[in-house]
């Protein structure tokens, strides 16, 4: 189905990413921070990506740093979700909205985050 880069310093977290999206069809490459999620998008890999998925606080470079490189880079329309526990979610979501990336809450149900992912990408979600 789609080409998904996941940028996320927890190991964890990715790999509960990663089996989801897996079982769903998706393709995932995994980084563990924002400037190597970049060297991935700026390699012939990078290329068909079809999604980034970025923690928001990271080493090296920061989730907004990340979209604001792909952006640079990729334009408004490659879809981007922040993944993020702070407890400013409202302020946070309107500034990524400036950005045109969507913001989901951490921890998060890993059915609910396939569903929303299903949106972005505009998928059909089916059941199981």
């Amino acid at each position: 189905m789609a080409k998904i880069l996941v940028a996320d310093d927890d190991a964890h977290v990715v790999r509960v990413m990663s089996l989801w999206l897996s079982r769903r069809g998706h393709q995932i490459t995994e980084t563990r921070n924002g400037a190597a999620a970049l060297e991935v998008l700026d390699s012939p890999a990078g290329v068909d990506i079809d999604l980034v998925i970025s923690d928001m606080n990271m080493p090296v470079l920061d989730g907004l740093g990340l979209l604001k490189g792909v952006r640079e880079r990729r334009g408004p329309d490659l879809p981007f979700l922040v993944l993020s526990s702070r407890c400013d979610q409202a302020e946070l979501a309107d500034e990524l909205r400036k950005y045109g990336a969507k913001l989901f809450p951490k921890p998060f149900v890993p059915s609910r985050l396939v569903v929303a992912i299903d949106e972005l990408l505009g998928v059909e979600t089916r059941e199981g």
